[in-house]
């Protein structure tokens, strides 16, 4: 199960960046980007989450063995020194698919029929009898590629290409594959726009392939889902339990990721494809939530529902102008019906017509689709005059730029690489803008301080759009390294539950401890900037000491401590999800002893049981919990000095409780801990990069009286 296993992820032509970055998301480290997909080395769990997950790929593949393949004969026996029957039942069936075949060996008929012979007459001398070929849906589908004189033979865990996700009818085509269409919509920025709300439109929804990728996509619905059967399901080493887990955390995902889908709309003049598009629609179990009706484009223009988003379309073309000259009127109405009416939204158009719609890209690319060679550009639709948009993000750039220069010194004095550089400073941008430093470069994690109803709805997207689309050219970080969420008030524990399921896991680094981060998946990332002073004194303190980190969320405090030289930590909070979360930080820093204990449990409970003493406790609990695993609730205000003083009590003689919450307006009852010394650290503990927001969090150190 934990054994990695080289894989090599094929793609479309063009597309190998874009799923090099979905790889990296899914968890993947180091993916390496080559002609035709992307190679990686994963454990079989993440293989498999790779042919659930992806919607760039088209298949993964699992190299069984290179050999020496100079002619058919060497072919045939490089292909027995693979043990077959460990991959393959006798009496199971086989398909070959064969690429870049040599002229020595012929054509790919024949190289496929001389590999089929080199494993059945292998089965059968075994086993007596031998594997069928069934071309269709074979137990194990494999792929042969010749390259110079080396053959490589792989087993196909996709079975079939992950562009075909299920919900056509067999037999059916669409002009624009599913996986193209999903690198459209990351090209448009979509996933970034749907987190803000943002709307959807497709004005040439053709069998409606755009709008359903962008709905999955917007409702965390894994694209390989409705897929029943997978070339990993008839290999003789297949892991079910592995796969069913895979598939019931999709299934949760895709439940709690429908209750929050944006307002999506696809159009079309012809209604053949409106009818089709409606069937898709309903077997990929979206309707009622992806809105399908015939329509000219003429008579476009969103309503007032309609959030501010993105337009994607993929409108006929030929593969040369003059092919079809009637497009370019068409093309100009596309200009006009943007630029007039969607001012304020961006627009992502695939095109393979050497036309122009009159207004200029923000970014282009080359791509294809099938054979035709298109380009796919994307667009930032200002208002009237085009530079509205720029305009009303300057005042934020300007400001960005100020906070990093004043921080600049300060940072690389401290080796800070993950800190808020912006929190709110102007009103009418209220954001946090926090900068992560991964080894591939800074990447930025945006949130949205959600907005008062009394804030025009229209105006503040408007501004958010500016902001958004200034953020990366104003600090010199790539689009798509950009994470929005917009940040709400929650309860109980929400503030912990998954928000989304791109996985962008991050490596930083923070002193002389590797952290994980992930951006995407949750409201915090699993790293409380504010809290890094702390972090340091307890990593500086703890040479020698035992630790208690109650509440310890991903256990960055422990981490700090172990790598800081504790002789023991014990580490306790409810989240299985963070629990792993911190055993994988206490891993990725070589800390993974056990000196270093996790416990599941309420923390309260936990401490009414334990009999141990620590010369360090950290102690940060959230404001307001209401889970269903704890008894009751859990208010700070309300409890914190029953909290306390169960924690005191597992603390040395000359011990010190760390208290912290970020509770904006706690007021610690010094006179209910009378006997206790309790000092003010609130100033202290607040770094640099926070001192504009004095209020972010307090903290007390606390011993005994002396």
């Amino acid at each position: 199960m934990h054994a990695s296993h080289e894989i090599f992820v094929t793609a479309p032509a063009g597309l190998e960046p874009l799923l090099s970055d979905e790889l990296r998301q899914l968890g993947i480290a180091e993916p390496r980007q080559q002609r035709g997909g992307v190679s990686c080395s994963l454990t079989l769990e993440q293989a498999y989450r790779v042919c659930l997950w992806s919607r760039i790929g088209n298949r993964v593949l699992l190299p069984l063995a290179t050999f020496p393949a100079p002619d058919p004969e060497a072919l045939y026996q490089g292909l027995r020194t693979v043990t077959w029957l460990e991959h393959l039942a006798a009496d199971g069936s086989l398909a070959i698919d064969v690429t870049g075949v040599r002229p020595a060996i012929g054509h790919s008929r024949f190289a496929a029929q001389k590999a089929k012979d080199a494993i059945v007459d292998q089965i059968r001398e075994a086993a007596g009898s031998r594997p069928t070929v069934n071309l269709e849906t074979p137990d194990c589908r494999l792929h042969l590629h010749l390259a110079g004189e080396q053959g490589t033979i792989s087993l196909d865990l996709s079975g079939d290409s992950l562009h075909r996700r299920g919900y056509r009818e067999p037999g059916t085509a669409a002009p624009l594959k599913e996986n193209l269409a999903a690198a459209v919509l990351v090209r448009g920025d979509w996933p970034a726009i749907a987190a803000a709300g943002g709307s959807f439109y497709d004005p040439f929804c053709g069998s409606g392939t755009l709008a359903i990728e962008a709905a999955w996509m917007a409702a965390d619905v894994a694209p390989g889902l409705l897929r029943v059967r997978y070339g990993l399901h008839g290999w003789r080493q297949h892991d079910d339990t592995c796969w069913k887990g895979l598939l019931d955390e999709a299934l949760e995902r895709q439940e709690q990721g429908m209750q929050r889908l944006p307002v999506l709309v696809a159009t079309d003049h012809d209604p053949r494809a409106v009818r089709q598009a409606l069937d898709n629609v309903r077997r990929a179990g979206l309707a009622g939530h992806v809105h399908v009706e015939r329509r000219e484009l003429d008579e476009l223009a969103p309503s007032e529902r309609h959030r501010p988003g993105l337009v994607a379309m993929n409108p006929p073309y030929g593969e040369r102008l003059a092919q079809n000259r009637e497009l370019v009127p068409l093309y100009a109405r596309i200009g006009d019906v943007l630029r007039s009416r969607f001012a304020g939204w961006q627009a992502v158009l695939l095109t393979g017509a050497e036309a122009e719609i009159g207004l200029r890209p923000d970014r282009s690319w080359k791509v294809f689709n099938g054979p035709i060679r298109c380009r796919l550009e994307r667009f930032l639709i200002a208002d009237e005059g085009g530079s509205e948009q720029n305009a009303a993000a300057e005042p934020l750039v300007n400001r960005l730029r100020k906070n990093r220069r004043q921080l600049s010194s300060w940072l690389k004095r401290h080796g800070v690489t993950n800190y808020r550089l912006y929190d709110a400073d102007i009103p009418e941008f209220a954001l946090a803008v926090d900068v992560y430093g991964s080894r591939g470069g800074d990447w930025l994690h945006v949130q949205e301080y959600q907005a008062p109803s009394t804030v025009d709805a229209r105006q503040s997207q408007t501004r958010l759009r500016a902001a958004l689309a200034a953020l990366p050219g104003a600090l010199d970080v790539p689009a798509q390294r950009l994470v929005y969420k917009v940040r709400s008030r929650q309860r109980g524990d929400s503030q912990y539950r998954r928000q989304a399921s791109e996985g962008r896991w991050l490596e930083v680094t923070e002193g002389n401890c590797r952290l994980l981060v992930n951006l995407t998946d949750y409201l915090d990332t699993g790293l409380f900037l504010d809290h890094r002073p702390v972090r340091h004194w307890l990593g500086g303190q703890a040479n020698g000491k035992r630790l208690l980190n109650l509440f310890c969320y991903t256990g960055a405090a422990t981490v700090h401590a172990a790598v800081g030289g504790a002789s023991r930590s014990v580490s306790v909070d409810m989240s299985r999800t963070y629990l792993d979360w911190l055993q994988r930080n206490l891993e990725l820093n070589g800390m993974a002893t056990p000196a270093h204990e996790i416990i599941r449990a309420d923390c309260r409970d936990w401490l009414q049981q334990d009999q141990g003493e620590y010369d360090l406790i950290f102690l940060d609990p959230p404001s307001f919990s209401n889970s269903k695993r704890m008894d009751g609730t859990l208010d700070i205000q309300r409890d914190h000095v029953d909290l306390i003083r169960a924690a005191m009590a597992r603390l040395a003689t000359d011990g010190t409780l760390i208290f912290s919450t970020n509770r904006r307006r706690f007021r610690l009852d010094r006179e209910a801990l009378s006997g206790l010394t309790v000092e003010d650290r609130t100033a202290w503990s607040i770094p640099k990069d926070f001192a504009r927001n004095q209020r972010i969090h307090q903290c007390y150190f606390i011993r005994r009286a002396e």
